[in-house]
């Protein structure tokens, strides 16, 4: 006898996207909410028979209240039972979304602090879990044990594994090993880190759906699990969201427009980019203009200039000119300098005089 689990975590549901204009930000708020609207067709196409959803589904306790009406309305009659367990940024509270709504009898939140039972007999299943009540949970896990009667034990909490000073219900290896369940579905963690065992218990984060900012970057997915009693079979699902992607691109001997646009993937439009513009170059590349270039190519673009001015750019300091006066000022103090951290200092000076020289519309700091 098995159970099959969707298991999906961290949305942050309304992130404000403070990095994106105010239009993309409402964009990729309402991409976020068809997230959210895609697990019930998820769970019924890969015939799953539960959902866990171990906290951080909403960014904050205010909520839209779009985004309030679609999560106590979005797994009415999806098939499947659903299971909240609150985590630090969207705890259970009085005037959360999750005591306000109604919710349909196939939801189940967690409200305490403490591991309690929510019993499946249909399915020979039983489902321990948890809620945050406030930002920072104390250990949930620390001498608790599971009193096994038979059934398949589901755990479902928020919670941190392996940081025993962490504030957001930190838990050990060794509490998973001997606690009893046979899968513990686990939120916070926003990377995918694989699938882990401890004694009979087999333990992931699924990481979050979507990306938020760069610290975020690659695929995203869920976690579809097969579980028996003492064993589960995992697998991860991506998930064909947006992603944010940090881009280092040569622009050693080829013009920085070329070369960015031999870097973007096919499939650039969709995605968000930290181009980082590296190498060689004789002048700090223009980058208002390099951004108007690529204007359109991808959903949002950040770029970041981190080109060494070429070595040779010295030899222009013997020259008579306004260009050779300024440039012969500053070697003399780059060849004086006693640490690197000056040198670099004194070549984006360099950098940004040489541009200033050249008329180039801005120079953007490193």
């Amino acid at each position: 006898m098995s159970v099959r689990v969707l298991h999906a975590a961290d949305l942050h549901l309304d992130s404000p996207f403070e990095a994106l204009p105010g239009a993309l930000a409402a964009q990729r708020r309402q991409e976020q909410r068809a997230l959210l609207r895609s697990l019930p067709d998820m769970a019924r196409e890969n015939g799953a028979e539960i959902i866990l959803l171990p906290g951080d589904l909403l960014d904050s306790d205010s909520a839209y209240g779009e985004t309030a009406r679609l999560l106590s309305d979005v797994f009415d009659g999806c098939g499947c039972e659903v299971f909240i367990a609150p985590g630090n940024h969207d705890y259970y509270a009085p005037d959360s979304p999750y005591a306000r709504l109604r919710f349909p009898e196939n939801v189940h939140i967690f409200r305490e602090n403490r591991l309690t039972p929510i019993e499946l007999p249909a399915l020979g299943v039983r489902v321990w879990g948890a809620a945050f009540t406030d930002r920072r949970s104390a250990p949930l896990l620390r001498g608790w044990r599971c009193p096994r009667e038979g059934q398949i034990e589901l755990l479902c909490v928020h919670g941190e594994v392996g940081n025993a000073a962490s504030p957001y219900n930190p838990i050990t290896a060794e509490e998973l090993a001997v606690c009893g369940v046979d899968y513990a579905a686990l939120g916070h963690v926003h990377r995918f880190g694989g699938v882990l065992k401890a004694g009979n218990t087999t333990y992931a984060w699924p990481g979050c759906m979507e990306g938020r900012g760069f610290d975020e970057t690659g695929e995203k997915g869920v976690l579809l699990a097969e579980v028996d009693r003492r064993s589960a079979k995992v697998q991860f699902l991506p998930v064909d969201g947006r992603r944010y992607e940090i881009l280092p691109v040569d622009v050693t001997d080829i013009s920085p427009l070329e070369a960015v646009l031999s870097a973007l993937p096919e499939d650039s439009p969709r995605h968000i980019f930290r181009v980082i513009l590296r190498g060689e170059a004789q002048r700090a590349p223009n980058l208002p203009a390099l951004r108007a270039a690529l204007e359109g190519m991808t959903f949002a673009l950040e770029l970041r200039d981190d080109t060494r001015l070429r070595r040779e750019l010295w030899s222009g300091a013997n020259e008579d000119t306004l260009r050779g006066l300024f440039l012969s000022a500053l070697k003399t103090r780059y060849d004086a300098a006693a640490t690197a951290s000056e040198r670099q200092k004194i070549t984006q000076a360099a950098r940004w005089g040489l541009a200033a020289l050249d008329r180039d519309e801005e120079v953007f700091p490193l």
